[in-house]
């Protein structure tokens, strides 16, 4: 594959699951499927370089691995996914279970035996929609629903 013309900071990549190409970041280590127009930067907004977050995932047949540890194929579509996640914030919300127990029972994610727990990850480690998500929150904080390639996910900043 000749290699474009990127501007500076930017490799081009093959995604090992999709097979498509994708733009990385080298500064940032955040991947984009556009082509980029500008150089990439370096990160610098201020805020903290690390953070902690538990997640719960559910993922729908849209996902980019439409299968988990709870389920061999996964047939439920996006918006009842979404659905899902709503019900589980709800409990969350208002007390009716903890998040780690919620995560531990129904995540679509490996981390469910953790109760969701992903550990510390600075920038450029997870999707973009859930690495910004994540950095917005304050410690304690849960995200409303945010959709990724891998499905729909809430999430809680533990650190």
């Amino acid at each position: 594959m000749a290699d474009e013309d990127l501007p500076s900071g930017w490799e081009k990549r093959l995604s090992r699951s999709t097979g498509q190409a994708y733009y990385l970041n080298v500064y940032t280590k955040e991947s984009q499927w556009d082509k980029p127009e500008k150089p990439a930067e370096p990160a610098g907004g201020g805020g903290p370089d690390t953070v902690q977050c538990s997640h719960l995932l559910v993922k729908h047949e849209g996902s980019r691995r439409p299968s988990s540890w709870r389920e061999e194929v996964i047939t439920r579509d996006k918006d009842q996914a979404l659905e899902q996640v709503k019900e589980y914030r709800e409990q969350i919300t208002s007390g009716q279970a903890s998040f780690a127990e919620l995560a531990s029972k129904y995540s679509d994610c490996s981390s469910a035996k953790r109760g969701g727990d992903l550990g510390p990850f600075g920038h450029g480690a997870m999707q973009k929609p859930f690495e910004t998500a994540a950095f917005a929150l304050k410690v304690g904080e849960l995200s409303e629903p945010v959709f990724t390639d891998s499905g729909v996910h809430i999430i809680l900043r533990t650190a």
